[in-house]
């Protein structure tokens, strides 16, 4: 923990007789814990209504695989112990239906695109191959190669030097393949996402410092002045990762308050959105039902970033699958949609791809604890923006929904067109390893057609 002191004072703001300070807290991976958030706020009003200077993508990950056949595949003329209880609703796409807990997308299906043919995910609980195209391997996590986000990080750099160009917002699991945010591999920590976590949020806010303290720029800047006097001689300071000194650098810019103000968006938005909770689904080990990520990713990407990692729900369901999916899909159905719409009202649509997916889909038959079990066989994925053809459903399982049937589409199908709409030509483009030797992104490097 770093303590930020300067010199005694009679009183503060909230008169209180005690020094004035500021502790940067929550050391996370690549850094700091938040200084990826230091200049969303401020920059959202510049960028209102505007296309972005770069292109982003928002990668949400359904831990734990999510079952295609009860959310966009369903299988009405299967057995009922195939089919479930769910029921098909029309979207605004004529010809597409989707599952009945999921109106919101109904409304806006002609704003997404579904893959129900999608394949390659090995029966691994993990969101490596959902966020870099790759499973565990020999060689470890992602069998060593770079997330996305990292990649791009190495090839395309920051937007802005105050804002990582890869942020990861998942929140930490016991099982820990579920909370990788998307690795760096072999290209290093350089490149790793910085990822603000509930603890790192929380003490950014705590130690008697009050937003209204830290909007008084001068006092502010009258304790860090008095800080880098007292630690400049201090070699501990001076032996700090590059990174944390960053961290360090944009908090003396006191934009941080304004970034973490959430309280600055329109209620009516957020209420949109919806808030949701950091604890984990259902108090399963998985990702949370936090509807506020939806929110933090589409300011994060304005503010600066190009990659944005999310977990949502718990995905899991070997058991109470129909009796948990309802709430679920609601809360999936109404973050999801409203970080599209917003999108859209703020004409980023074409700057911003979003991909929502798990690591494999369920078995067609319902189990006896009325669950589904794991199945790598057949997945499905939705996505939307970033430019891409929207409103179309792309690939069929066969009629039990156990296989691809038409138009089979690996993941990393979708990962080169992610990479196509980020302007990186997956055919071409190179990360040398530890050797020096030029590794492509991606063993499968044909963007899928009928989305570009």
């Amino acid at each position: 923990m770093l303590s930020i002191s300067g010199k005694p004072r009679s009183k503060l703001c909230d008169g209180q007789t005690r020094r004035n300070f500021l502790k940067i807290g929550g050391l996370a991976l690549g850094g700091l814990s938040l200084p990826q958030l230091l200049q969303a706020e401020e920059a959202s009003p510049v960028t209102r209504g505007k296309n972005l200077s770069h292109k982003a993508i928002i990668m949400i990950y359904l831990s734990g695989g999510p079952s295609h056949q009860d959310m966009y595949d369903l299988k009405m003329s299967a057995p009922l112990e195939i089919r479930g209880s769910f029921q098909p609703i029309a979207t605004n796409v004529p010809g597409i239906d989707i599952c009945e807990h999921m109106p919101r997308l109904a409304t806006m299906m002609d704003k997404f695109a579904i893959i129900r043919s999608l394949y390659g995910g090995p029966d691994q609980h993990a969101s490596d191959m959902c966020l870099s195209g790759y499973p565990i391997g020999t060689k470890g996590r992602q069998d060593d190669h770079p997330s996305l986000g990292s990649a791009v990080s190495r090839l395309q750099g920051p937007v802005d030097p105050a804002v990582p160009p890869f942020v990861g917002l998942t929140i930490k699991t016991g099982h820990t393949p579920y909370s990788n945010p998307g690795l760096p591999g072999f290209i290093g920590m350089a490149h790793a996402p910085f990822q603000p976590d509930g603890e790192g949020m929380q003490n950014m806010r705590l130690n008697g410092v009050t937003l209204d303290q830290l909007r008084n720029r001068g006092e502010l800047l009258t304790s860090l002045d008095a800080f880098r006097r007292q630690v400049d001689t201090q070699p501990a300071f001076r032996a700090t990762d590059v990174l944390t000194q960053k961290a360090f650098g944009v908090l003396a810019s006191s934009k941080l308050v304004e970034a973490l103000d959430m309280d600055k968006e329109d209620p009516a938005l957020r209420d949109r959105y919806g808030r949701g909770s950091a604890a984990p689904a259902f108090g399963e080990d998985a990702g949370p039902h936090w509807m506020d990520q939806f929110l933090m990713a589409r300011r994060l990407v304005e503010a600066g970033v190009r990659c944005v990692t999310l977990s949502f729900g718990s995905w899991d369901r070997h058991g109470q699958n129909f009796e948990r999916l309802p709430t679920q899909l609601a809360q999936l159905d109404q973050g999801i949609t409203a970080l599209v719409e917003d999108l859209h009202q703020r004409g980023l649509q074409d700057d911003v791809s979003v991909v929502a997916w798990g690591e494999f889909g369920r078995t067609p038959r319902i189990n006896k604890d009325g669950g589904r079990d794991h199945w790598p066989q057949a997945s499905c994925a939705l996505l939307a923006g970033g430019g891409m053809r929207m409103g179309q459903v792309i690939g069929s399982t066969n009629r039990l929904g156990e296989v691809p049937q038409d138009r089979p589409l690996h993941y990393q199908d979708v990962f080169a067109t992610l990479y196509r709409q980020l302007g990186i030509d997956a055919n071409t483009a190179t990360i040398p390893d530890n050797n020096g030797r030029p590794q492509y992104l991606l063993d499968r490097r044909e963007p899928i057609r009928e989305l570009i």
